[in-house]
């Protein structure tokens, strides 16, 4: 305070002397110029003194996180959503047209390979293979008799063919119409649950109209699209993670058929991963349930990892982190060049360009921004 009021008092001064000397000859101006600049010299010193001796200003330390390095196992997934599938689930249609005289199942019901369904009217067909099958023994009778009149050189060669023709397009006739009695009977392709049922009895069935949903859940497996860019990195023994949210339950697998296929319009290949039959059964699995899917499609054995907060940038995009350097019971820090090897959930695989990495190495995971090579921080 003393050191302001006699600042002042020179100020005050100054002024003075200039004020008495308005009319003093040139000389006397030049010996007041001397004597201002021999003042502001003074003030100068003054003002150096009054900072050296103020203790009101506090040396700024930076506050800083750190962690361990760590060296060890790294991976790297992705994730995709995917569902189950399984090649036994499938809609079974009318391929003969009619009524529905019988429908011996009910939904829920298991059924074996080759059991009846639904049995469909098939009156009219039955009728018409009666006919054929006169109409047959008639043809055979008259082709015999042309062979007959063949041999005893009494009959035609045409005659003989015509005959022949005639009892060979209705046999045809009849295998046709008893393949299409055959489609009345729909059966079971395999073994497996009656899911719904679209049709009652009495009612009209309509070629390749849906006549029942059937399901086998035995033989399922877990299926996703995922991008091109990482085809070259999944193969068949590439595990997955696999987590069903309907059965709050998780899957340990690997990939069991990578896709040979990208598709033109996401740009995606498919991939696929068995479940076993035990698995699917006990856990009550079922087709169309989604799977978020986990995929490792990187591993490395031994890396340095450090967290991704760590990672700063130059003004050339370059990568770097600190270091914390203890010494004499100060905390500094160290930049050091690094190269990413791959990133995953907030943690990054690195290498050093010109440093190498000790286990006791320490990096500064935040409080960073601003600071610079040698600097003193505070641990927080």
């Amino acid at each position: 305070m003393k050191n302001h009021k006699f600042k002042s008092i020179l100020l005050f001064g100054a002024v003075a002397l200039l004020s008495a000397c308005g009319g003093k000859p040139s000389s006397d101006i030049e010996e007041l110029k001397q004597k201002r600049a021999a003042l502001k010299a003074e003030m100068i010193k003054i003002d150096r003194a009054i900072e050296d001796l103020d203790t009101t200003s506090l040396i700024f330390v930076p506050l800083v996180e750190t962690e361990e390095v760590f060296f060890g196992p790294f991976e790297h997934e992705i994730t995709v959503q995917g569902e189950i599938v399984t090649d036994q689930e499938i809609m079974i249609n009318s391929e003969a047209a009619g009524m529905i005289q019988s429908l011996p199942v009910r939904e829920g019901q298991f059924v074996k390979k080759g059991q009846t369904l639904v049995e469909i009217d098939a009156q009219i067909l039955q009728s018409n293979i009666q006919e054929l099958e006169t109409a047959i023994d008639f043809a055979q009778y008259a082709y015999d008799k042309q062979v007959e009149l063949m041999e005893r050189g009494v009959g035609t060669e045409f005659e003989l063919k015509q005959s022949k023709n005639q009892l060979a397009s209705l046999k045809s006739q009849l295998n046709t119409a008893k393949t299409q009695k055959g489609k009345t009977l729909v059966q079971a392709p395999f073994d497996g649950y009656i899911d719904e049922i679209f049709v009652r009895r009495g009612e009209m069935a309509g070629a390749q109209n849906p006549i029942l949903r059937l399901v086998n859940n035995e033989n399922m497996r877990l299926s996703a699209n995922i991008s091109e860019f990482y085809y070259t990195k999944i193969n068949t023994e590439t595990a997955i993670r696999a987590y069903i949210p309907t059965l709050q339950d998780t899957l340990l697998l690997n990939v069991t058929a990578v896709g040979n296929f990208i598709h033109p319009t996401n740009r995606t290949f498919r991939v696929q991963a068995d479940i076993p039959k035990e698995t699917a059964k006990s856990r009550r699995m079922l087709p169309n349930m989604l799977a978020e899917m986990h995929i490792t499609d990187f591993t490395i054995d031994s890396a340095i990892v450090v967290p991704a907060t760590a990672l700063m940038k130059t003004q050339d995009n370059e990568d770097f982190i600190f270091l914390l350097v203890s010494k004499n019971g100060k905390n500094t820090v160290k930049e050091v060049m690094v190269n990413i090897i791959s990133r995953h959930r907030g943690k990054v695989a690195i290498s050093g360009v010109d440093y190498t990495f000790k286990n006791a190495d320490i990096v500064v995971t935040a409080g960073s921004r601003g600071v610079t090579t040698g600097d003193i921080v505070r641990i927080r």
